[in-house]
């Protein structure tokens, strides 16, 4: 099941907290990241978390807080709009490498009015390194911004894939001026049941937040990546050196506490919420702190 880590060998030992597991126990799985003023705060245990399924707080039976692997699918936008930013898209391009590592595997994708796999998820990073600086560079950077397809394409790449223990994310490096082509309740569902978070790397100039507002006068609709990556625990962030943003969200996304729970007994194929918050003394120490995860999850078939 996709989104679902199963244990399926007995006397695996929590990476933190020291918890074995029975056989074929099914989790639910959950990334979070915990800022505080735009800082990430590491140290957390699994005691300073709190999570809520549908409401009611569940066991935390495993915990980690170390980084793991990644599967990552860089979106590259290259439709019209984005013509102006290229030097910046081939900034970001040179520098994008600096932040993987040996077990990594990385997918590329590029869209406009439609969207295309460019490369297959790989752990070959000398391979990737030539897609983004020639295939991704070769684009027209012209057409539509179709970034809700986009996106959903990108999930579905992960949707088709066998889990594995690799973190998965979709960053999509954008000017985030997109037309609106389906809903994004949709594109975020896809997102549960992949198990994986949607990052954007904003660049250029910025859309006025008011055509970011669904609005029936206007014609196209112009939407951005902000609501599905807040339900899927990514984030958003404006760069004015690509480069160094493209590091910085891949370290993020890589530098997140695990959290699991028990699948409650529930429908297949139905939508669940979820919450993460901080709790006991983490709760009190740091107040203002913001805690990134996903909002829900699609319960698989068992």
């Amino acid at each position: 099941m996709r989104a679902w880590l199963f244990l399926l060998c007995a006397g695996v030992a929590g990476a933190q907290e020291g918890t074995v597991f029975r056989a074929g126990v099914s989790l639910v799985h959950v990334d979070a990241e915990v800022t505080q003023e735009g800082r990430i705060l590491s140290g957390l245990t699994k005691n300073d978390f709190r999570v809520l399924d549908e409401k009611k707080e569940q066991t935390i039976v495993h915990f980690s807080a170390e980084e793991q692997p990644l599967d990552v699918i860089p979106l590259f936008d290259a439709s019209g709009s984005m013509r102006p930013m290229v030097s910046k898209v081939a900034d970001a391009a040179r520098t994008a490498l600096k932040e993987l590592r040996e077990g990594d595997r990385v997918g590329v994708m590029a869209f406009s009015f439609r969207s295309r796999v460019l490369l297959a998820l790989t752990e070959d990073l000398a391979e990737v390194e030539r897609t983004i600086r020639q295939d991704v560079m070769s684009q027209g950077f012209k057409g539509g911004t179709w970034i809700q397809n986009a996106m959903d394409h990108a999930a579905r790449e992960f949707i088709q894939q066998k889990r594995t223990e690799r973190r998965r994310a979709v960053l999509v490096i954008t000017d985030n001026q997109g037309q609106r082509t389906r809903s994004s309740s949709s594109v975020v569902r896809d997102f549960w049941e992949a198990d994986a978070l949607l990052s954007g790397l904003i660049v250029g100039r910025q859309v006025p937040a008011a055509l970011l507002v669904l609005a029936p006068q206007m014609a196209p609709i112009r939407v951005g990546i902000g609501p599905v990556a807040e339900q899927t625990g990514g984030d958003a962030i404006h760069a004015d050196d690509p480069g160094a943003g493209f590091q910085e969200m891949m370290h993020r996304i890589r530098s997140r506490y695990s959290l699991y729970y028990s699948l409650p007994e529930a429908k297949a194929g139905s939508r669940r919420s979820i919450r993460v918050e901080l709790a006991g003394d983490a709760a009190k120490l740091v107040p203002k702190a913001r805690v990134r995860a996903r909002t829900g999850y699609v319960v698989p078939a068992r």
